[in-house]
């Protein structure tokens, strides 16, 4: 099971109470460190280069795998975390009926298929901004990342495709409500891997969040 978005905010509020890292800290953070800092400064720390897709194949992200063998794969553990109403498990973690909410459109599905899980940070983006430098094995791991909520989220197919590997700058929710959760989870999401953004995506990060609050984010970083 995931942890939950309200729990990590909740985690997040405790951790800043207690003492809030620097910028240092999430510069210096390695895997299994924790950084609990506010979003603005979360962005600020995250080093800014170029991009560069040479060499990408989707395929060097092995995704969808059973890690703990239980006949679900990782796309149907976030379907299963992630239903407002419960689906039927059947065999081979076959789900039928239940029901989810897209946050990217603003619409509910009833249909398992309907939707895609989308890597919130693309596959191709983190290729161009470090993943490209990383081993297979942790490019899998990033690929099927169930140990952050924010890594792997549940959307209607056709958002999914719309967004396809654009990252902020040029790409955002259709509804704008969720625009703020979104600039914020990407910001977290590149914490936890120690990822690059681009000039254009800071830019384009630093304007949406010049509109939403300056909220504690908490990070457990993968690597």
């Amino acid at each position: 099971m995931r942890p939950t978005n309200a729990a990590i905010t909740a985690a997040a509020v405790l951790s800043l109470l207690a003492a809030l890292f620097t910028q240092a800290t999430a510069h210096s953070a390695g895997p299994g460190d924790t950084i609990a800092v506010p979003v603005d400064d979360a962005l600020a720390a995250l080093p800014v280069r170029d991009e560069d897709r040479t060499g990408y194949e989707r395929t060097k992200f092995r995704h969808w795998t059973d890690a703990d063998h239980d006949s679900c794969s990782t796309r149907s553990e976030v379907l299963l975390d992630e239903a407002v109403t419960a689906p039927e498990q059947g065999a081979r973690c076959l789900l039928t009926g239940g029901s989810w909410y897209s946050p990217y459109d603003d619409i509910y599905l009833t249909v398992a298929r309907a939707l895609d899980i989308d890597h919130l940070v693309p596959l191709a983006e983190a290729w161009d901004s470090g993943a490209s430098a990383w081993t297979a094995g942790e490019r899998e791991a990033y690929a099927n990342d169930l140990g952050d909520v924010r890594a792997l989220i549940a959307v209607s197919a056709a958002s999914n495709r719309s967004k396809s590997d654009q990252d902020p700058a040029t790409w955002q929710p259709p509804a704008t409500g969720y625009r703020c959760t979104y600039a914020t989870d990407w910001i977290a999401v590149k914490t936890r891997w120690g990822l690059a953004i681009d000039t254009t995506e800071h830019n384009a990060l630093t304007s949406i969040l010049a509109d939403c609050p300056n909220i504690p984010i908490e990070v457990t970083r993968a690597r």
